[in-house]
């Protein structure tokens, strides 16, 4: 979300989202508000540190860390505040393991802890158990909500691919095994007892490894779907895996949000289907309509109104789905 101050976008948040609020994630307040920053304050005896606007592993626990874990702790005290008898589903979101491992630097290199394998597996495992303590600490605070847990992997088709560039930029950190890759995921999501689900905006989404790793949910950016997947999409589908699809554009900050019909980003969900051969008939229940990326870069009236569109657009779908339309 825009902004600095976590109670204005709490507020935003419940009052757009009341079916499925989030903790908010608020970049623009800097190194320990980023993706990895803010991911970096839950992990346990992993101390990290920040060098050239980087982050990195470090000897031991430092003030960047610290100021991280008061930046999330600053976010939970609004949460509490605004929501303490919420009741509902609540999802939280954290860096998922390869991506964090793709954007922390080694402590004696600036290439990415992705290169050593001993580090990757130091990084997985204390991660696995801030977010389990993580958790923990959200259910203490919102005893009567239904947990979820994003873990946002960006980098991971990269990641598999082989193509997350060393620190020189000359070149690429080796492709990290499937098995491997299955194994760290599900480490991190097994930690919890929350549904689990995995966001990706990026193209090439590995779905069967996501299904495998024991998610039980998948997000994406519908516009980065490339028809090749879509027999991949259509297996966890079937197998009634969760599905957020990330059908309505997120507007950059001061762009004219883009006129389309509330109906629209159902109907592109419809149409997916149809592709896919699937029966659209209980497709309201599986599917969650969400932005296709984060809405950061967006000013703080397009955000709202982005997610207002969310909810319209997820209360026309069961319309869509009786007319049939494709």
């Amino acid at each position: 979300m825009p902004g600095t101050d976590p109670a204005e976008a709490f507020a935003v948040v419940l009052g757009e989202l009341p079916d499925l609020p989030h903790l908010p994630e608020l970049p623009a307040r800097g190194m320990g508000a980023d993706l990895t920053g803010r991911t970096a304050a839950l992990l346990v005896d992993l101390p990290v540190e920040t060098t050239a606007g980087r982050w990195k592993l470090a000897a031991r626990p430092g003030r960047d860390q610290r100021r991280a874990a008061d930046l999330l702790s600053a976010d939970l005290d609004a949460m509490q505040e605004a929501a303490a008898d919420w009741t509902g589903p609540f999802k939280v979101q954290v860096c998922g393991p390869w991506t964090l491992a793709a954007t922390i630097e080694l402590t004696r290199s600036q290439n990415p802890a992705l290169a050593d394998p001993g580090a990757v597996a130091d990084l997985i495992a204390s991660l696995a158990e801030g977010v389990a303590r993580h958790i923990a600490e959200v259910r203490g605070r919102l005893p009567g909500a239904t947990l979820l847990l994003q873990l946002d992997e960006p980098a991971l088709p990269a990641v598999l691919a082989g193509s997350v560039p060393t620190a020189s930029g000359l070149n690429r950190v080796g492709a990290v095994d499937r098995s491997l890759t299955t194994e760290g995921l599900r480490s991190v999501l097994a930690a919890t007892t929350a549904f689990g689900l995995v966001h990706c905006c990026a193209s090439g989404i590995p779905f069967g490894l996501l299904r495998e790793a024991g998610a039980q949910a998948v997000a994406f950016d519908m516009g980065l779907l490339r028809r090749e997947d879509e027999d991949n999409l259509a297996e966890l589908v079937e197998a009634d895996l969760g599905i957020f699809a990330g059908v309505i554009q997120s507007p950059l900050r001061d762009a004219p949000l883009t006129q389309r019909s509330p109906r629209d980003p159902g109907a592109d969900v419809l149409g997916l289907w149809h592709r896919m051969g699937i029966p659209p008939g209980g497709l309201d229940r599986q599917v969650v309509l969400t932005p296709a990326c984060g809405l950061a870069g967006a000013s703080p009236a397009a955000a709202r109104a982005t997610l207002a569109r969310c909810r319209e657009a997820a209360r026309l779908l069961p319309e869509l789905i009786e007319e049939g339309v494709a």
